[in-house]
């Protein structure tokens, strides 16, 4: 898997024709994960201005601080147009100047600093401002097989990590101990940042969202562990086990977990070309509700995943949007009793021209150590 092939040219022109589809006259791209997308170029995000200029035709300007004009060059934006601004020089006036006339609306990167936003209005007061995600987002839903290819690295990449908890996870460790030498793991095994550990033992395991405390994990007690990374390829991982060391679980756990466990396999199994993300978050919560556990379900199934940990499409009520083949997401139902002990189990899937197919391999049965 080559760089060009997973950042090839030809998204700036696809991009380009999008644009021009939407009633957009350019597009105004930030640091962020839309930018890496189309150029490849991993950019810094700060109050100095980077800025890809896309205009729906001609040619695309990349506006770049003075001391990151190597970076920029050194990436895959070799080939655009690179402008740079020193430090106390405004840089607005490149971004007109990147433009073919006044344009009377433009895409903004959806996570473009306020300050930036209001900057590029005053700059362009008669050009309305969209996000550019109503642009991007049809192109980068569907994965390329290099796209899925990555993400397929990075879920065996996490896979492994989770393959060795029993080497930190046991009882009177910290929650927080336990996510340090995880961390440690999640670079180890190939990945250059990590984006979350969650370490979730006993009541803190009700909490979808916990993160980690100083809190020492029992004997017996169920942990959740949801953790993932991006990788230089710049794509993410994302993986959920939960794990019971040192003795026994609770029976009433054991119950809801066997429940959860054929409810995730089930839920993977009904991803398929045509089904809308509604139905396949009915197919993990529904069979959830019956067990009696609806109410203990706090989230949606599943979100999409690529150059963001977070992106569509999402299963989720109220989408009605069928899925596509080359469409990669999760599959996270979970159960959380408050006050007592939760379980997810979560794995990356892609859409398939006739199915599914997994990205993250380990097995999902209760795990004891």
């Amino acid at each position: 898997m080559g760089i060009d092939e997973l950042y090839p040219s030809d998204r700036l022109i696809a991009a380009q024709r999008a644009t021009a589809a939407a009633g957009l006259d350019a597009l105004l791209l930030t640091p962020g994960s839309d930018l890496r997308y189309l150029t490849g170029y991993d950019a810094r995000a700060g109050e100095r201005l980077t800025c890809l200029v896309l205009p729906a035709s001609g040619e695309p300007t990349l506006i770049v601080p003075t001391l990151e004009r190597p970076a920029a060059e050194a990436s895959q934006a070799t080939g655009l147009r690179i402008v740079d601004h020193a430090d106390g020089v405004d840089p607005y006036p490149l971004v007109i100047a990147a433009l073919d006339g006044p344009p009377a609306a433009v895409g903004v990167a959806d996570r473009t600093w306020a300050e930036q936003v209001l900057a590029l209005r005053a700059a362009l007061p008669g050009a309305a401002q969209r996000l550019a995600s109503e642009v991007l987002r049809e192109l980068r839903i569907r994965k390329s097989p290099a796209e899925v290819a990555a993400l397929a690295e990075a879920g065996a990449a996490i896979d492994e990590v989770h393959l060795r908890m029993g080497e930190w996870l046991r009882p009177g460790r910290t929650e927080a101990e336990v996510a340090a030498d995880i961390a440690a793991a999640i670079r180890a095994a190939g990945h250059v940042s990590v984006d979350f550990v969650i370490v979730a033992a006993g009541p803190n395991g009700a909490s979808p969202h916990h993160g980690t405390s100083d809190r020492p994990i029992g004997a017996g007690e169920p942990v959740v562990v949801d953790i993932g990374g991006t990788m230089p390829s710049g794509y993410r991982s994302d993986c959920t086990r939960t794990y019971v060391a040192g003795g026994p679980a609770p029976a009433e756990f054991l119950d809801y977990y066997a429940v959860l466990r054929d409810t995730q396999r089930a839920a993977v199994a009904a991803v398929r070309p045509g089904i809308t993300g509604a139905a396949a978050d009915a197919a993990a919560r529904e069979p959830i509700a019956a067990a009696g556990y609806g109410h203990a379900f706090l989230h949606r199934t599943g979100h999409g995943i690529g150059l963001d940990g977070h992106e569509e499409p999402y299963l989720v009520t109220g989408n009605d949007r069928p899925l596509e083949a080359g469409m990669a997401f999760s599959i996270e139902p979970g159960i959380y009793l408050a006050g007592r002990h939760g379980a997810r189990i979560e794995d990356i899937v892609v859409c398939t021209t006739d199915g599914v197919q997994r990205l993250n391999t380990t097995p999902t049965e209760l795990i004891a150590l």
